[in-house]
C-alpha cells in the first residue's frame, strides 16, 4: 500500500494531559492533536515512521535505532508518564536499504542487549509525545526503563524511529524522504510518515534561548510553506535565520518534502501556537486521491 498518512507533529511534552492540566497554555495545540490522532488511526497505518530531532545522533549520518523495541520516561513537575513500544525491524532495514541506494548516509544503532530482541533504545520527548497522541497514549508503570519487561499487550501500531544529523546537507535530507517512500512501496503496508518537530525557541527573553526577532518571521514562513502545501521551500531558509530562531523541525520537514516528491499529499495546518518561549505546528497530510 505505501504512505497513508503524514503530519508534522510538536513535541512539546507538556501537552500530554497526564502531565500538565493546562498543557503549559498550549491547549489548542493538546485539541489539535488528539484531532491529528483521530485522522492518523482514521488511515490505519501499520507502521509509524517518526523523524526526531532528538535521540541517538551520528554526526554526519541519518540514524535508525535498530532494536526491538523502544522505552522511556517523561517527568514534568512532579507527574511521569512511561512508555515502552515496539519497533519494526523489517520497515527499518528497508528505509535503511533505500536511502543506501539514493546515496544517503545511514547508521543503525543498537543499545543495551547485544541480541535484537533484548536490545531496547531510550526514547525521550521526541518520540514519545506524537506517539502519545498516536495509538500509544498509556501509562505502562514500571516499564518505561530498556530493562524493563515488554508489556503483555501492545497497543498502537509499530514504530521506526529516525534521526538526522544536522551536518548532513539539506538536499540529503530530502533524498532521505524519497527513500522513505520507496521502503514504503516495497514493503506494502499502509505506513505513516511522522515529522516530530517544534520550532522558534526564540520568543521570550525569560527563555533558554533568550529572544530573537526571527523568531517569529521564521514561524511565519514555516506556517506558509505548509499552507500552502509546499514544505520543500524551506530548503531555501537562511542558516542564519534558523539558527537565531533555534528551530528544530527544519530537517524533519525536509524529509516530509522528500516523502511528498514520490507521494503526493495535501496538507492541513491544524494549529500553530507559541505559548511559551518555543513555538508548535499540528499538520495533517493525506494522499491525493
Amino acid at each position: 500500500m505505501g504512505i497513508v498518512f503524514g503530519a508534522v507533529a510538536p513535541h512539546g511534552f507538556p501537552i500530554i494531559p497526564e502531565l500538565s492540566e493546562d498543557a503549559e497554555g498550549g491547549l489548542a495545540t493538546r485539541a489539535a492533536m488528539f484531532e491529528l490522532g483521530r485522522r492518523c488511526a482514521a488511515a490505519q497505518p501499520d507502521v509509524l515512521v517518526v523523524a526526531t530531532p532528538h535521540g541517538v545522533r551520528v554526526d554526519g549520518m541519518v540514524c535508525l535505532a535498530l532494536t526491538a523495541r523502544g522505552a522511556g520516561t517523561l517527568r514534568w513537575r512532579g507527574r511521569q508518564i512511561e512508555m515502552n513500544v515496539p519497533l519494526d525491524r523489517a520497515a527499518t532495514e528497508a528505509i535503511a536499504g533505500a536511502a543506501r541506494e539514493l546515496g544517503v548516509p545511514v547508521a543503525l544503532a543498537g543499545f543495551a542487549g547485544n541480541r535484537w530482541d533484548q536490545s531496547v533504545i531510550p526514547l525521550d520527548w521526541g518520540t514519545m509525545t506524537p506517539l502519545w497522541f498516536l495509538g500509544h497514549g498509556r501509562n505502562l508503570v514500571g516499564q518505561g526503563d530498556v530493562l524493563a519487561p515488554p508489556p503483555d499487550e501492545d497497543i498502537g501500531p509499530p514504530v521506526v524511529i529516525v534521526t538526522p544529523s544536522r551536518r548532513l546537507p539539506r538536499e540529503r535530507l530530502v533524498t532521505f524522504g524519497e527513500a522513505v517512500a520507496l521502503a514504503a512501496e516495497r514493503d506494502g503496508r499502509r505506513i505513516a510518515f511522522i515529522a516530530s518537530c517544534d520550532w522558534a525557541h526564540t520568543h521570550r527573553a525569560d527563555g533558554p534561548y533568550g529572544f530573537h526577532p526571527d523568531a517569529a518571521e521564521v514561524d511565519r514562513l514555516v506556517v506558509e510553506a505548509l499552507e500552502a502545501n509546499d514544505p520543500g521551500r524551506l530548503i531555501e531558509l537562511p542558516e542564519e535565520k534558523a539558527t537565531n530562531a533555534a528551530i528544530d523541525g527544519l530537517w524533519q520537514t525536509l524529509m516530509l518534502a522528500g516523502l511528498m516528491r514520490r507521494v503526493p499529499l495535501r496538507g492541513e495546518v491544524l494549529c500553530y501556537e507559541a505559548p511559551s518561549y518555543y513555538s508548535m505546528i499540528v499538520a495533517a497530510f493525506s494522499p491525493i486521491a
